[in-house]
C-alpha cells in the first residue's frame, strides 16, 4: 500500500493512492461503519482509523487491516452522506508522509563511496545525528534557500518509518518493527555544517528534508536492500548507487538505534547518502535557485522539488 498525507480545503488527511486517485482513509473508514449501522462510527474511526500519519501507525497491523477494508469500500462507494471519499490526485495537495515525526534520525557516512570521497575509513559504528520536524516539506513543496549561506548540498536519502515502538530489538525481528519506506533530501547548508565539528546546525534549517511521495508500506517492500537509488539536479545525474551497498543495513539499524532509544510510530530514519554530493565533487558545485533536484529509489517512485530563494533573513557574522 502507498500511503500519503493529503491537504484539501485547509484540512490534512491521510490517504491510500491507489492508481491516479487517492482515497480518504479516515472518512472511508467512518462511512463503512456508519453503513454497517454502528453507532459511534465516528469514534471508532477516530480511535482505530485517524486523519493523523502518527496516529494511523500508532494502531499497527490492525489499522492497517481496517484501512485496506476502508479502500474497498470507498472504490465501490465513491460517495456517501455528502462525503467524497476518492479523488484524483490533481485535486490534493501531497504532502511528506511524516508530516510531524516524533524523531528524525540520520546515518551519516553509511555508503561506501561517500565514505571514500570524503576521504574517511569505514566507522566501526554508525555516525548519527538528527534533524527536526521544523525541516520536513512535502513532494510539492520548494525547497527553501535562506540567504544564510552561498553552500546549499543535496544528498539523497532511502528513508524508513517505524511501525511499532521498539526497544532493544535484535536483527532477526528488526523489520518486524518498520511501517514502511519513502525518499528524502537530506538538504545541508555546508559552509553552517562545517563551522563545528557537530553538524546540527547545517542539518535544522527550516525546509531542509523534503519527504515523499508516499510510504510504501513494509507488507509491499519486504526487503529493502537491491534498491537502485539516483539523484540527478536539472537531469544531470549526480548520484546513483544501491541499498545494497549500504555499510549498515537497515536491519542493523533498528537494532543499533533501538539500544540507545525507544523508537515510537512516524519516527523516520534516513539512512545515509552515496557518493557524489556537491561538496565533495571537482570543481565543487551547490545548488542554486531555481535547480529542480529529483530523486528516484525502486520500488518507491519520485521526489522532486524545486530550490526557491528566501529573500529574508539577515546573516549571523
Amino acid at each position: 500500500m502507498k500511503l500519503i498525507t493529503f491537504k484539501r480545503e485547509g484540512v490534512s488527511r491521510i490517504g491510500a493512492i491507489i492508481e491516479e486517485n487517492v482515497v480518504d482513509l479516515h472518512v472511508a473508514y467512518k462511512e463503512l461503519l456508519a453503513s454497517e449501522g454502528k453507532l459511534r462510527a465516528e469514534q471508532i474511526a477516530e480511535a482505530f482509523v485517524p486523519a493523523d500519519m502518527n496516529g494511523f501507525l500508532q494502531g499497527g497491523k490492525e489499522s492497517l487491516e481496517l484501512a485496506k477494508q476502508a479502500i474497498d469500500f470507498a472504490l465501490n462507494t465513491k460517495e456517501a452522506n455528502g462525503y467524497k471519499l476518492v479523488f484524483d490526485i490533481n485535486e490534493v495537495k501531497v504532502e511528506a508522509p511524516v508530516p510531524q515525526p516524533g524523531k528524525i534520525i540520520c546515518v551519516g557516512h553509511n555508503y561506501r563511496e561517500h565514505i571514500a570521497e570524503m576521504g574517511r575509513e569505514l566507522p566501526p559504528f554508525p555516525v548519527v545525528f538528527a534533524k527536526f520536524a521544523n525541516t520536513v516539506i512535502g513532494p510539492q513543496d520548494d525547497i527553501p534557500f535562506y540567504p544564510i549561506s552561498e553552500q546549499l548540498d543535496y544528498e539523497a536519502e532511502f528513508a524508513f518509518v517505524v511501525g511499532k515502538r521498539a526497544r532493544n530489538i535484535s536483527q532477526e525481528n528488526a523489520l518486524d518493527y518498520v511501517a514502511g519506506y519513502t525518499i528524502a533530501n537530506d538538504v545541508t547548508y555546508r559552509d553552517i555544517q562545517r563551522r563545528t565539528l557537530e553538524w546540527l546546525q547545517g542539518k535544522t534549517v527550516e525546509g531542509s528534508a523534503p519527504m515523499g511521495p508516499w510510504l510504501v508500506t513494509s507488507d509491499e517492500l519486504v526487503d529493502p536492500s537491491g534498491l537502485d537509488v539516483r539523484l540527478t539536479v536539472n537531469g544531470e545525474e549526480r548520484q546513483k548507487t544501491n541499498t545494497a551497498n549500504f555499510v549498515f543495513d537497515v536491519k542493523y539499524l533498528v537494532e543499533f538505534l533501538s539500544n540507545l532509544m525507544t523508537l515510537e510510530p512516524g519516527d523516520i530514519v534516513l539512512t545515509g547518502t552515496p557518493g557524489g554530493v556537491g561538496v565533495a565533487r571537482d570543481p565543487q558545485v551547490f545548488l542554486k535557485d531555481g535547480d529542480v533536484v529529483k530523486i528516484e529509489i525502486d520500488r518507491i517512485g519520485t521526489l522532486e522539488n524545486r530550490v526557491q530563494s528566501v529573500k529574508e533573513v539577515a546573516k549571523v557574522k
